[in-house]
């Protein structure tokens, strides 16, 4: 039974329960604000997770239909998974490694650091570093971040101690097991890791942090949550002044639905948020909600990545203990002379072996590969993760044919590297494979990119409303009472993992949107 009725216009209405859309939920419903969330998913818990790979993708991940174009290597091998995000209450936060890094200073301000960069849509993000770095604490605090607020760093497995000593004998400054929203000891009611190598499977000991069993309870403890679960949200209306008014969703029976709002938060990730947006056009916003700048769904961002797997003659076990915790920073920085703008970070990888025999190659075959699987406890890997260049071609559009199940019409997600996300990826296998050179490996192999779960752009923020889609708190240019509550709000990429600073977003939106209610603005 719903809590909130589905004419009471008065409740702040957010889609998606991830990342963004949980912990808004939670910082508003604890400043007293009544909060519908609506999550396309169903509502799992620690005990429901799989430590398998391939039950825990058919269990967690977003498999409505999506098709892709471009010249990424993505479209070629997984034409219809252009990314790996969840469709379940906690929204991809049940399957991050969580890797939480703040994004550096200069990478506020891409356009003004790097200059004009051909075919790409640079522009500085309308806030700076200092603008966040109270919200930064906060998240790293709420999420219990390692190395920050006094909490130890996780110790090192296998995987680490070979990218530590090929790094340390290269020279590398910043090499550590990284900051992590991993419980390196018992916090908040959670216990600490249990290094059971199952970081992106769902979390059964729950001491990585996800808005499914942190924020997402403690909003409905206040009272003022009503979260609704199996809705799946096909437009957003307005009424006569061009305010965003109420949602349509179809619920898990097949029952269509129209839900009021006071004000509507978008949190569905960079591919469903602007498709949505775009399929909610009427005759005062003929190209979408949002849209008089034009750049809904415009300039996606996935990151450059790449992995880079070595051999050694004994054996490393590399899926054996947290996953990502394990880091090479040195090269993230922006420095020209490499042949490129932005920098990159290298970050242990551990793929089980279903998951790499399907990633290693895809469609390969034969004696090198089934040599690699068949000695797949003699592996080390680490994953390239750096800034890639927005660019106003790639983006998510509303497929002109192919419909879902509800009707909809599918996302097409474009994508083509940039000359400069190309020279970083070159440069970080090279990079790579040298570190794994100085620890005496047998075999290394380069492995090209795979569906990730960093969607970033497609309704970035911007100072002037013709540049983008919202200005630096989220609200959108065009619609006072919309926000964007996700990655997609990003300007530019960064080269960190984007998880912290899309929390930190939320906390500093929810004190924005109670401020705007409380002085009538909203």
């Amino acid at each position: 039974m719903n809590k909130i009725n589905f004419d009471d216009d008065s409740a702040v209405l957010i889609i998606g329960s991830g990342a963004g859309g949980g912990t808004l939920a939670n910082e508003l419903c604890q400043k007293g604000i009544k909060v519908i969330l609506l999550e396309a998913g169903k509502h799992y818990s620690i005990q429901d997770f799989h430590n398998n790979e391939w039950e825990a993708f058919s269990q967690l991940a977003w498999l409505d239909k999506r098709t892709t174009s471009g010249d990424w290597r993505v479209a070629q091998d997984f034409p219809n998974l252009p990314a790996w995000i969840c469709k379940t209450v906690g929204g991809t936060t049940t399957h991050w490694a969580g890797a939480s890094l703040r994004i550096q200073d200069y990478e506020f301000k891409a356009k003004t650091v790097y200059g004009e960069i051909e075919n790409a849509n640079l522009l500085d993000w309308p806030l700076a570093l200092e603008d966040l770095a109270d919200y930064y604490d906060k998240a790293e605090d709420k999420m219990g971040v390692t190395r920050t607020h006094g909490i130890p760093g996780l110790p090192g497995n296998n995987n680490f101690k070979v990218m530590h000593a090929g790094a340390t004998k290269l020279g590398y400054k910043k090499v550590n097991t990284g900051h992590m929203a991993i419980n390196s000891r018992p916090r908040d009611g959670r216990a600490s890791c249990m290094q059971l190598g199952f970081c992106f499977q769902g979390c059964k000991s729950g001491a990585k942090w996800s808005t499914l069993y942190t924020e997402i309870p403690a909003a409905e403890a206040t009272g003022n949550l009503d979260l609704r679960t199996e809705t799946h949200v096909l437009r957003i209306e307005h009424n006569e002044s061009g305010k965003v008014s109420a949602v349509e969703y179809v619920d898990k029976d097949g029952k269509h639905h129209l839900q009021k709002a006071k004000i509507i938060c978008v949190a569905g990730n960079s591919i469903e948020t602007p498709r949505l947006l775009l399929n909610s056009q009427t005759s005062q916003y003929p190209d979408g909600l949002a849209n008089s700048s034009g750049q809904v769904g415009r300039n996606y961002m996935r990151h450059t990545t790449g992995s880079i797997f070595a051999m050694f003659d004994k054996p490393v076990n590399m899926h054996r203990g947290t996953t990502m915790a394990g880091i090479i920073q040195d090269e993230s920085g922006h420095d020209p002379k490499r042949g490129f703008a932005g920098g990159y970070e290298l970050e242990t990888l551990a793929l089980g072996l279903p998951f790499m025999a399907a990633f290693l190659n895809p469609g390969a075959w034969g004696k090198d590969f089934t040599h690699a699987l068949e000695n797949y406890k003699h592996l080390a890997g680490m994953w390239i993760v750096g800034e890639d260049m927005p660019q106003e071609k790639n983006g998510v559009t509303l497929h002109a044919d192919e419909k879902d199940q509800y009707g909809m019409p599918v996302p097409n997600v474009h994508y083509d590297d940039h000359a400069n996300d190309i020279a970083m990826r070159n440069h970080a296998y090279k990079q790579g494979m040298a570190v794994y050179d100085a620890v005496n490996a047998t075999n290394i192999y380069e492995v090209p990119p795979y569906p990730s779960t960093h969607n970033l752009g497609t309704c970035r923020m911007s100072k002037r409303s013709s540049d983008g889609v919202c200005n630096k708190w989220g609200q959108t240019h065009d619609i006072d009472n919309l926000f964007i509550s996700d990655g997609s709000q990003f300007t530019t990429g960064a080269a960190e993992n984007p998880t912290l600073t899309i929390v930190t977003l939320a906390i500093r939106q929810a004190d924005y949107i109670a401020d705007q209610l409380n002085s009538r603005e909203l």
